[in-house]
C-alpha cells in the first residue's frame, strides 16, 4: 500500500504522530483503544506506507520553513561538543597565604586591615578583654583568583574550592546552546545543561552508525534507528 492509499485511520494516525512524535498518544487520537495503543504504535510505525507518509510530510515541512536536516545535525553537534567548562567549573583559588610576605595572612588592602582591627577593638571592648590585635606583616594586595601557591604552608598548594558560574552573555555559541536556564535549589543556583549524550547518540543516528532493527523493550520502540519513546 503507497503513502497515498493509506486509510482514513492510518493517516490519522500519521498527521497526529507529526504533533509531538508520540505514537501511543497519537495512537490514541487517531481513534485506537488506549489499552493496545502502544502495540498499535509499533506496528503502524513498522508499516512502509506510513513511513513513506511520514517522510513526505516532513520533507514538505522542512520545504516551507527551511530547515534542513544539515542544520539539524549542526545544531546537535554544537551541543554534543560543547565544552561544559565554559558555562560552570570548581576551580582552586589561593589562600589568604599562599602569597603574603613570608607566607603571613594577606590583606587585600589598608582599609580591610584597618576594619580588621577595629573589629577586634570594638569586641575586646565589648568583653572587657586585652585587644589581639592582628598584624599586616604578610602586607597588602591579596587576590582571591589567583592559583595556589604549590609551596604555601598553610594550604600546601591546594588553595581553597570555589564554584564559578559564568556569564551566559559572554561564552561561546555552542555553549549557549548547551545552556539549559537556571533553577533555585536549596544549596543556591543551579545551572541546567542540555544532554550532550542525547544529542551525541542523535548525531550517531542520523548519520547511520546504528544499525537498530525493530523491537519492542518495555515502552520503548525502535526502527530503522530511530527511537521513539512511548507512554
Amino acid at each position: 500500500m503507497s503513502a497515498n492509499k493509506l486509510t482514513a485511520k492510518r493517516k490519522k494516525f500519521a498527521d497526529e504522530y507529526l504533533k509531538d512524535l508520540n505514537g501511543t498518544k497519537a495512537a490514541m487520537r487517531a481513534g485506537y483503544s488506549e489499552k493496545t495503543a502502544n502495540e498499535q504504535a509499533a506496528r503502524l510505525l513498522a508499516n512502509a506506507s506510513v513511513q513513506e507518509y511520514l517522510q513526505k510530510r516532513q520533507a514538505d515541512r522542512a520545504h516551507r520553513t527551511e530547515i534542513t536536516q544539515d542544520m539539524v545535525l549542526q545544531r546537535l553537534w554544537a551541543i554534543a561538543t560543547a565544552d561544559p567548562n565554559e558555562l560552570v567549573h570548581l576551580r582552586r583559588l589561593c589562600c589568604r597565604h599562599c602569597f603574603g610576605i613570608d607566607h603571613a595572612y594577606h590583606w587585600r588592602d589598608e582599609a580591610e586591615y584597618a576594619a580588621a582591627v577595629q573589629l577586634e577593638r570594638d569586641d575586646a571592648l565589648a568583653n572587657n578583654r586585652e585587644p589581639n590585635l592582628p598584624t599586616n606583616e604578610g602586607g597588602y594586595g591579596y587576590d582571591k583568583l589567583e592559583r595556589p601557591h604549590p609551596k604555601c604552608p598553610q594550604c600546601r598548594g591546594e588553595g581553597r574550592a570555589d564554584l564559578h558560574m559564568a556569564d551566559t552573555r559572554d561564552v561561546s555559541e555552542s555553549a549557549k546552546l548547551l545552556y539549559a536556564g537556571v533553577k533555585s535549589t536549596q544549596a543556591g543556583i543551579e545551572i541546567k545543561l542540555q544532554d550532550q549524550q542525547k544529542a551525541l547518540e542523535l548525531v550517531a543516528r542520523h548519520l547511520g552508525m546504528f544499525n537498530d532493527k525493530l523491537k519492542i523493550e518495555g515502552e520503548m520502540v525502535i526502527f530503522k534507528g530511530e527511537e521513539q519513546l512511548l507512554d
